[in-house]
């Protein structure tokens, strides 16, 4: 598993993120597509491991499978796009600018929500045998889920609030790290395994992830959930989005690029 020192990787970041601001419109929707498709089925499959088994902790070291995958594939989540395409903007990289890292973001975002409402719509059907019955217990939970973490929050204002935005945070500086923990290996088992622990993390601690929420809340919604696109909107993802961005590029993109880029000069000994 042969390993990159950091200041190798983070110029590895900071070459990903002058790439995804220079991809075309149409490979950025694909690729943006098919991750929030395939970390959604992750989501239900950890979903159901919850259910089945009673056991959240091992939907949590199973989760990460689905974005192991994706990233093996070279698609993108809005959250490992938050850390590193304004990496290369701060590092003022020829012809990047701060329309650029918008534009990109923006066609991420778009990709990212069909791919999971996709998903989302085929496992409404599987969950109701095509809305002929009532959801199965999968489908319960999942409705349930969407509840306690829009109302849930909103029953609690400001405070809920609050502490939604910080359950973002948290989510994408571990979710960036394992963005990261792609790059600071060269075999597939050497990534895999950087990956999967802080991606195990965020799931087990119930951290907030803008992508997840966009597979579980129309999910929610579509299997009988009580609350409305509103409340998914205002007491979930745009805080959640929000979060999101200032967790990977705080904690995870500055703070690397700042000591491993930008190193300070080494003191002289006494």
């Amino acid at each position: 598993m042969a390993y990159l020192a950091p200041a190798e990787f983070v110029t590895k970041m900071i070459d990903a993120g002058e790439s995804k601001v220079f991809m075309s419109n149409r490979d950025t929707l694909i690729r943006a597509y098919m991750a929030g498709a395939i970390l959604a089925l992750a989501a239900a499959f950890a979903v159901t491991i919850n259910v089945q088994t009673g056991q959240p902790l091992a939907g949590a070291v199973l989760f990460p499978v689905g974005f192991c995958m994706l990233y093996l594939l070279g698609f993108d989540l809005l959250t490992g796009v938050f850390t590193l395409a304004p990496l290369a903007l701060i590092d003022k990289r020829p012809g990047v600018t701060l329309g650029g890292v918008l534009r990109n973001w923006s066609l991420v975002f778009v990709g990212n929500f069909a791919g999971a409402f996709t998903v989302a719509v085929m496992m409404a059907i599987i969950f109701t045998f095509g809305f002929d019955t009532p959801p199965n217990k999968v489908g319960e939970a999942i409705g349930h889920i969407g509840e306690g973490r829009t109302v849930g929050y909103a029953a609690h204002g400001a405070a809920g609030m609050l502490t939604l935005f910080i359950r973002g945070v948290l989510c994408n500086w571990m979710v960036s790290t394992g963005v990261v923990g792609a790059m600071v290996s060269t075999s597939v088992t050497g990534k895999v395994v950087a990956m999967w622990m802080p991606i195990m993390l965020f799931f087990y601690m119930g951290f907030e992830h803008s992508i997840v929420n966009m597979f579980l809340f129309p999910s929610g919604l579509m299997l009988g959930g009580n609350f409305s696109i509103y409340d998914y909107l205002i007491w979930n993802e745009i805080p959640t989005v929000l979060g999101n961005l200032v967790g990977g590029l705080a904690f995870v993109g500055l703070t690397l690029y700042s000591t491993h880029v930008r190193t300070a000069p080494k003191r002289v000994a006494a």
